[in-house]
């Protein structure tokens, strides 16, 4: 048991608070708590539906979240269909646009489906879903009231990116002030022991523990995990940098993604993002960006079709005699002139005969981008920056990869 505990405890973690490793008591030794815990314990993880894709970087509290349950513990997932309507405010230069109702219902459902191959959702008492709104919004002024009696205005300007704005003069409107109180709340209502979240989350999560004590229970542990790097390894994985491996994506785009991992970025992708010995990985980088691709469409997809996707690719380079590893042809954007026209691009790179069979192609449904099906024929990207590492498709058998 110690063992799995301290494994639980120290892969892919950043921080545990509080953290008295020295400490025999409960309350602030969580290595102490698990080994000694006479019930599962009941771990938190709330996401918030404000968007429909989930990217890698956003599985890691989710993959830590189902390490827990492997180890007996009791995963409380928090679908945050209240708070999502007002918007986390970490790390966010202006005020979020709320969402409709009807919005966070569609996100909610995608997000759940891009959730299942990660969490265990099949053992009885190992997963418990709630929706933040059950308790929300039932909240009165009395409650809301009482909430904003646990807060000063000076605590809440040392949360990250208040202050900037602040002393910016960019508007810091007051329902911004609650979202921390709402999620601190959430841990309330189910009664979390653990609350997991990124690194950027520690300070709604010590919100949640001081509003636990407020309301006399036990205050939870908040453990943190890292911001992972994007595909670029330099800046955040993020959609809007075009540096991410979207958990929806189909297999060819994520092992093609996965399999140009940089060097440098290899170690923290395996310890991040699969549940491999870091000791027994392969020497060769090149083998370590395979195995990697290999084993996070497997976790995805399935292991059958993780093979097939790394045969085909490798079949199909071998095929067109453009070198003798397995990695998607490379085709480079620094002739090109932008705007360009994506069937210039398909007869430019040699995926097809000419502009006309590009048009064709096009319409005929049989051209996609980064696995999403291009559907306008006279499709425009302004920037190379718009492309660059992408991976444009043709049929089942053609894949090139955009360069800078």
């Amino acid at each position: 048991m110690a063992d799995a505990v301290s494994s639980l405890l120290q892969r892919g973690v950043s921080d545990i608070f509080p953290n008295n490793a020295d400490s025999q008591q409960e309350d602030d030794n969580l290595a102490h708590r698990l080994e000694n815990a006479d019930q599962p314990l009941r771990i938190k993880l709330g996401i918030d539906p404000t968007g429909t894709d989930l990217h890698l970087g956003h599985s890691l509290p989710i993959r830590k979240l189902r390490a827990f349950q492997d180890l007996g513990h009791k995963a409380v997932l928090i679908i945050g269909d209240f708070t999502a309507r007002v918007g986390d405010p970490t790390g966010k230069s202006e005020v979020r646009r709320q969402l409709t109702e009807a919005e966070v219902q569609h996100n909610i459902q995608t997000y759940l489906d891009q959730i299942k191959p990660i969490l265990d959702f099949e053992t009885p008492d190992r997963l418990e879903v709630r929706y933040n709104s059950e308790w929300l919004s039932k909240i009165d002024l009395a409650k809301t009231l009482e909430l904003l009696t646990t807060m000063t205005v000076g605590q809440m300007l040392a949360k990250e990116g208040f202050a900037e704005r602040y002393q910016q003069g960019t508007p810091v409107y007051l329902h911004e002030f609650l979202y921390p109180l709402l999620q601190g709340y959430d841990s309330v209502a189910v009664e979390a022991d653990v609350e997991l979240g990124g690194t950027d989350q520690k300070f709604n999560i010590a919100i949640g523990r001081d509003l636990q004590r407020h309301f006399g229970l036990r205050p939870q542990f908040g453990l943190l995990t890292p911001i992972l790097l994007g595909t670029d390894g330099v800046q955040k994985m993020s959609k809007s940098l075009n540096n991410y491996v979207g958990l929806a994506e189909d297999a060819v785009s994520m092992y093609s993604k996965l399999e140009k991992t940089p060097d440098a970025l290899l170690p923290e992708y395996f310890e991040h993002l699969t549940n491999l010995s870091l000791k027994d990985l392969p020497e060769n980088p090149r083998e370590q960006q395979k195995l990697l691709a290999h084993t996070v469409v497997s976790q995805y997809h399935s292991v059958a079709i993780a093979n097939e996707t790394q045969q085909s690719l490798a079949a199909m380079v071998t095929q067109g005699d453009m070198s003798q590893t397995d990695v998607i042809p490379e085709y480079s954007l620094a002739e090109v002139t932008f705007p360009a026209k994506l069937f210039y691009l398909l007869s430019a790179s040699g995926l097809c005969s000419s502009s006309s069979d590009a048009r064709r192609q096009i319409k005929g449904g049989a051209v996609k981008l980064d696995g999403t099906k291009i559907t306008v024929v006279d499709q425009t990207y302004d920037q190379p920056d718009d492309l660059i590492g992408a991976v444009l498709q043709v049929g089942k058998k053609k894949f090139i990869r955009f360069i800078a």
